[in-house]
Parts: C-alpha cells; structure tokens; sequence
C-alpha cells in the first residue's frame, strides 16, 4: 500500500513465504490479484515509520507494509495484535487492510490508537466481509494519534490473525475545540436507546463475540429492544485487565459542560455476588490505564456511584435488586476542579443523591462512555445485564418520560 495502491511492482506467483508449519490445513495459492484488488477505496493512505506484534509464526509484521499480498503477518490466538508507528502525531479517520485468505473467511477485530504507545483508546470494533482478499477500507471518527493498532480475534474457521497489507487512513477533525460551549437550544444530545434494532447508535464495541452485546426484543424497559450485555470469565477482546463486554459512545464531554443522562438496567436474577468491582457503567477517562474517574458498579450486594479512580471516593450506594428495572437519571457538571464539577442522581423518580461538588475528570483528560458489564477476572459465575433507553440532553425535562415524576428523598 503506497500512497494509494497496496502493490507497487509485480506479483510472485505462489505463496513464497509459506510455511507448512503455521496455519493448519492451509495450502500454499496463487495470488492472481489486480491492481484493482490492491487499491485502498476512500483512504488516504499515511505510512508507517515501523511496525511491531505480538509475536508471528515466521511470518513477519513488516510483511504487511511491503506492497505483496504473497506475504503476510500471521500469529496464532485470539487477541493478536499488530501496532504501526506511523512517526508523529496524526489525525487518522480510518484503516485499510487486506486480510490473508479474506475471501474463505470473516475476521473479527478491532482498532484502538495512542499517542504514545502506552495508553490507547477504542475507536473501532467489527468484521471483515469475508467475501475478498482486495483491501477493505473501516473508517471511524477522526483523531489524533501516532501509533494505531489492531487486534485480531479470531475468524470464522479458526483463531489466527493474518493480515496482507494494512495502512491507517488519514481523516480531518472537525468536532469543535472540547472549550467550545453547546449551542443553545439544543435539548437532547444524543439517543442510544437500541430503537434501530442494533448497535448502530453506539460508537463502538469491545467483546468478544456479537452474542455477548445482544440487541434483544425481551425484556425492555420501553421501546422494542433493549441490551443484553453477557461476561464469562476469560472473555478479554483488548487484553486488558478484568473481563468485559461493554459499547462504548465516544461523548467527550468538554470541560465546564452539564449534562442529564437517563438509562435503565436491569441485573439478570443470577448476577453473581462477588466481593469485588463489577462496572455496568463507566466514563473512562482517555488515558487506557487506571480506574475511570465516574463509575457505577455492583459490589457484593451493593450498587455504588463510585468517583475519582482508585480508590475514589464512593458518593452513594445502595442494595442490589435483581430481576427488576432500575432508572437511573445522572445530572453532571465536567470538571477536573472539584469546586466546579458535581454529581445529582435520581433512582426510580427518587433524589437519592443531592447535588455533590466533586471533580469529575482527569486533568488534561476527556471522558467518553462505557455500558455493559466490566468485572475482576476473578468472577467465575457467568454476569448478565439488561441495559436500555440510554438519553444525553441539557436539562432535566429533556430526559423525563411523560409519565415521570421525580420526588425529593
């Protein structure tokens, strides 16, 4: 892939660097492929200063940015990654990447990037078509990073990560600075409430397979469809601490900025009791690493608002209910100065958290939004969480149902 092909010269025919020792079954091919095959469609390429993985089976990760689609990278296991330095800071809006044996197989992977290669962000979770071995463009919102990686989970004959030819994508920015104030006469922010019978609404997802974030018809809160968010243990799609399965919405609410959030959750009547974090929603700061500096969680048979990291400051809780609805209405003013940022929440139409100033973010860091169920990987018992009618906006009517009322305690 240079600048806008993924081939320059001419093919070997044969697979030269095949290796009867890595991917069971496979047979060396001839790779009759066009130039055509090899262009990266709405991508303007941007090329990487070096490339490292997480190991290869002798089929090296530079092979992905020598212009061949007879060469590869291959490692075997799900959670594989490879990472591209691309030599200074950029904005990228996409990813193209030519899978080895695209065509006989759909691949499920996702992309996070960093600016340092040390804490990284998710901005991209699906499959390949399974249909092409020619290079398939994956676009998400443009950010600024140097180093972009992709994790391989798997595919649907086995579980090797084997990638051609990959090359981030440039895009622009075109969000506002994170001081610009929301216009006025804006209500309701955002809508995630599953109301299109998918994930669409949602930026992203981490998990492991589709049947771990369920849109289901029953049971609902309101609507047609609601979430179902399903963690066994060992289930880690970004091989990271704990076990999750969880959407993410990348909110980055600016600083100084107040917002009224509604969702409902309901915990599954066999959620484990564990003395220890189960996360069902968190704003996680940008920084990868840490606890999130806004999180609900279960602990034991307690629901907790828990703000600050670790060890935070827990600023209300409550006995955990199973098997019925919970609405939740979180009133939240950003800031990293405690003076300015607070915390209000209201459960079932009840004020059960007065307005506490506190501070609400990491200083020089945004939040964006994570729901499903993040737990310690020491919890065996399988963890199921009902989650729907997710609503940003500016104002407390804006999140009320008609048929609300919410009281004082």
């Amino acid at each position: 892939m240079k600048k806008t092909l993924l081939l320059v010269g001419t093919l070997l025919a044969g697979c030269g660097a095949y290796d009867a020792g890595t991917e069971a079954g496979e047979a060396p091919e001839t790779m009759e492929s066009s130039a055509a095959d090899l262009t990266a469609t709405n991508c303007t390429q941007l090329t990487a200063a070096s490339v490292l993985a997480s190991g290869n089976d002798g089929n090296v990760p530079a092979n992905t940015m020598d212009d061949r689609l007879d060469t590869r990278w291959s490692n075997l296991g799900k959670g594989s990654w490879i990472d591209y330095d691309l030599g200074a800071t950029k904005t990228v809006g996409g990813i193209a990447i030519a899978w080895h044996g695209g065509n006989t197989r759909a691949n499920t992977f996702s992309v996070s990037v960093s600016p340092d290669g040390i804490t990284y962000t998710p901005v991209f979770s699906g499959k390949s078509t399974g249909t092409s071995t020619a290079a398939e463009t994956y676009t998400f919102t443009a950010t600024s990073a140097r180093r972009v990686r992709i994790t391989v989970n798997g595919n649907t004959l086995n579980d090797w990560a084997s990638i051609a030819e990959a090359r981030a994508c440039a895009g622009s920015v075109t969000t506002p600075p994170p001081t610009t104030p929301p216009p006025t006469g804006a209500s309701v922010v955002w809508v995630g409430d599953f109301e299109t019978g998918t994930r669409s609404q949602w930026s992203s997802t981490q998990m492991v397979n589709a049947d771990r974030l369920a849109v289901v018809s029953s049971p609902m809160r309101q609507g047609r469809y609601a979430l179902k968010a399903t963690v066994k243990q060992g289930d880690d799609p970004i091989n990271s601490s704990g076990n999750r399965n969880e959407l993410v919405r990348m909110t980055r609410e600016a600083v100084g900025s107040e917002y009224y959030y509604r969702w409902s959750t309901m915990f599954d009547s066999t959620f484990p009791s564990a003395k220890t974090w189960q996360l069902f929603t968190q704003w996680h700061h940008e920084g990868s690493s840490g606890s999130p500096p806004v999180e609900f969680l279960v602990y034991g048979e307690e629901i907790r608002l828990n703000i600050g990291g670790n060890p935070g400051v827990i600023v209300w809780r409550t006995p955990l209910v199973r098997g019925q609805w919970q609405d939740f209405i979180f009133h939240v003013k950003w800031s990293p100065n405690s003076s300015v940022g607070f915390v209000e929440l209201y459960l079932n139409g009840k004020l059960v958290l007065p307005k506490r100033f506190i501070a609400t973010q990491f200083s020089g860091q945004l939040n964006y939004l994570k729901v499903g169920l993040y737990r310690s990987d020491t919890v065996a018992q399988t963890g199921i969480v009902y989650h729907d009618g997710w609503l940003m906006a500016r104002s407390l009517q804006d999140v009320l149902s008609p048929t609300s009322v919410v009281t004082a305690p």
